[in-house]
């Protein structure tokens, strides 16, 4: 019998020190691309105000991490690892729980992103029509 391994709360030690960093580590992979991609349609949206549209890009990217290191920590807990096959399956639980999620995260900023850029059209497009009916001096 091996002492370290009888302590009730080895696995669950160890499926924490797994977890934590495997969740902070795809939150920043995946902020990383939204963000670095979504810069682009902060400009159209800004209509190439550049520092308009870094800052409110680094302002989502922020709400970005909080929201989503947070869940993850908020979903940590987990119970009776008595087992290597227990940690194993309660970590693919996790962290598959936690990437679908940020999956569904990513989407719906996409979704804001391609909607902000829409808008954006619609109001460059009805400004051009109101120059066209100037009256000219």
């Amino acid at each position: 019998m091996n002492p370290i391994t009888e302590n009730p709360d080895f696995y669950t030690l160890w499926a924490y020190g797994i977890y934590i960093p495997v969740t902070v580590a795809l939150t920043i992979y995946v902020s990383r691309k939204l963000f670095k991609n979504g810069l682009v349609y902060m400009r159209d949206i800004f209509h190439g105000r550049e520092e308009l549209a870094i800052s409110t890009n680094r302002l989502f990217e922020t709400g970005f991490y909080l929201l989503n290191i947070g869940f993850a920590l908020w979903i940590l807990e987990m119970h009776y690892l008595d087992s290597t096959r227990d940690l194993v399956e309660s970590l693919s639980q996790k962290v598959g729980g936690f990437s679908i999620y940020l999956g569904v995260v990513l989407f719906l900023n996409l979704f804001l992103f391609f909607r902000g850029k829409k808008a954006a059209r619609i109001n460059r497009e009805i400004r051009e029509r109101q120059q066209q009916f100037k009256p000219q001096v």
